[in-house]
């Protein structure tokens, strides 16, 4: 176990519950890498605890924390400053501790962009998004911003719509909208799949030749990327948008580029069995 110094800066992630989180494992593996006196540490705090988490961290100058499921729209009432992007997407997943302030941006719209640039350009592409949380939000925003096209699917389809209507999506509708949809792109933004081996939508469902992304990535293969695989469809693992929103809250807090394959190594190491 490492020492830790009274100089060390302590940085973490508030979730609940937080015993699937690997963001520790990849952010201190990056800490290392690049020779920052830092740790990073998970944190469980039920919801009725954010308030008092917060103050907390204001206290002790927590040098950041990401803010994960269920916290990301709730935290934003808790902070001294919000970005505009991170304002317009309606979610933080990032907080700074920066000249005695507390500074919420979003990097989870950045995570999925770039996670699905490694399979396909987004320029005119057809999207939909599954769900209508947080992280849904930043999907939306995200794939707006690189030029597709999107619809956003939800099981409750007046919060798609909502969605849909705050960020400029071209529709929205529920679920089982995906069937017939013709979609080059499919983001699940839900947590479907997390606990149990299920899909959010039917593997009939998906398209052949579409890309599918899962926010889901414990485990890798989610029963929703095999049902992608099975339909011929290529998938991308909830990995990706994991360390590239990882990556870019580090530069956030050091302005240094993170490296990519470190976290990514140490995020495979954390699923292992001890």
């Amino acid at each position: 176990m490492r020492e830790i110094a009274p100089t060390t800066a302590l940085c973490g992630i508030v979730l609940h519950p937080a015993g699937h989180t690997r963001s520790p494992a990849m952010h201190n593996a990056a800490f290392r890498a690049l020779g920052i006196d830092a740790v990073y540490l998970a944190f469980d705090v039920a919801p009725a605890a954010l308030a008092p988490a917060i103050a907390g961290a204001r206290a002790l100058r927590v040098r950041q924390l990401a803010v994960s499921v269920p916290h990301k729209e709730t935290v934003i009432a808790h902070l001294d400053e919000i970005d505009a992007t991170a304002r317009r997407i309606g979610a933080v997943n990032t907080v700074t501790w920066r000249d005695g302030a507390l500074l919420g941006a979003n990097t989870d719209w950045l995570g999925v962009v770039r996670a699905l640039e490694r399979a396909t350009p987004l320029a005119g592409r057809r999207a939909a998004v599954l769900g209508a949380g947080g992280a849904a939000r930043a999907a939306v925003h995200g794939l707006l911003e690189r030029g597709a096209r999107v619809t956003v699917l939800n099981r409750t389809v007046a919060r798609a719509r909502e969605l849909a209507s705050a960020l400029g999506a071209a529709a929205a509708g529920s679920l089982d909208d995906l069937a017939g949809g013709r979609f080059d792109v499919i983001v699940n933004a839900t947590s479907v799949g997390l606990r149990e081996d299920v899909s959010p939508v039917s593997a009939a469902a998906i398209p052949a030749g579409a890309v599918v992304l899962d926010a889901v990535y414990d485990p890798e293969r989610t029963r929703l990327l095999r049902d992608a695989e099975a339909r011929g469809a290529r998938v991308v693992c909830g990995k990706w948008w994991l360390v590239e929103q990882a990556a870019e809250q580090l530069r956030l807090w050091t302005g240094l580029e993170a490296p990519r394959e470190v976290m990514a190594a140490a995020f495979d190491r954390a699923g292992q069995p001890s």
